[in-house]
């Protein structure tokens, strides 16, 4: 049954897909043919400003654009090496490493009390809030290509990529960490020495780091960027980002620390590379 909460959340994110109108300097000529598929618009904003707002995202590019992504994620230690970007990096790495520690102090509360969230994890269900972070960027291309709006036909390409990306990384996190998820931790067990005692498929069996957290705050990254003019839209689409994450700890299904590293990795890798201009 698709209970009330979950409608408001499709409302939610039909009502940002279809009314979320960009400024008129990102606007598309309404005048024009329905294009078959995306291209620059004389109504781009200027890319040479290194506003992250200026990105374009083409089906042209999109494939190269991706490759350049992974290349510079997973370069990223020689930037390290160089000396650049050491003080958020140290934020991350700090961040999780103290949750990590704090997890089996944390995750008994939420298991005492899972019943009283019966309601939020039902709404939350990870099967439901995947399709619900697909459906964002998807309703964004549609009502972008009914709209001959070509600024919003890019958003949902660059959240895709973003998504993409974010995605890569997390799989490779989790092939080798191997994190045994909280509900696989027998009820009276301690959530002790759960690295490298999980499933051996980063679909299923590893915890470490969230991808639920990863794609959320990649896809509200994207569109928080782009419609930052418009002041509730980065409010929306980052409260559904947190609510998304904060529902895999109520369901036991990741660490605190997992969903922070996810959406540390979501937000840093779509805001840093995904919409780095080019």
């Amino acid at each position: 049954m698709f209970k009330p909460e979950n409608w408001l959340l499709a409302a939610a994110i039909l009502w940002v897909s279809l009314f979320c109108a960009p400024n008129q300097a990102h606007s598309q000529n309404t005048d024009a043919g329905l294009p078959d598929s995306p291209s620059h618009s004389a109504g781009w904003p200027d890319t040479e400003n290194g506003s992250p707002s200026a990105r374009e995202g083409t089906w042209k590019t999109l494939p190269g654009d991706f490759l350049k992504d992974q290349k510079a994620i997973w370069l990223f230690p020689t930037q390290l090496a160089k000396g650049h970007h050491w003080l958020p990096a140290l934020a991350i790495v700090g961040g999780t490493a103290g949750l990590i520690v704090a997890d089996p102090h944390v995750m008994p509360y939420f298991r005492s009390h899972a019943r009283n969230l019966d309601d939020l994890n039902d709404t939350f269900d990870a099967p439901i809030t995947t399709g619900e972070v697909i459906v964002l960027p998807a309703s964004l291309l549609l009502a972008g290509y009914a709209r001959h709006d070509q600024y919003q036909v890019s958003t949902a390409l660059l959240a895709g990529e973003a998504y993409a990306d974010s995605a890569i990384v997390d799989l490779a996190i989790k092939a080798v960490t191997r994190r045994k998820r909280p509900a696989d931790v027998p009820p009276g067990a301690p959530f002790n020495d759960t690295f490298f005692s999980g499933g051996k498929s980063p679909f299923k069996g590893s915890a470490f780091p969230s991808g639920h957290a990863a794609g959320a705050f990649s896809v509200a990254t994207v569109i928080a960027t782009r419609y930052q003019t418009h002041r509730w839209v980065p409010w929306l689409v980052y409260g559904f980002a947190a609510a998304v994450s904060c529902s895999r700890i109520t369901t036991s299904a990741h660490f605190p620390s997992d969903v922070f590293l996810g959406a540390a990795l979501g937000y840093t890798i779509t805001r840093f590379q995904v919409l780095r201009p080019r």
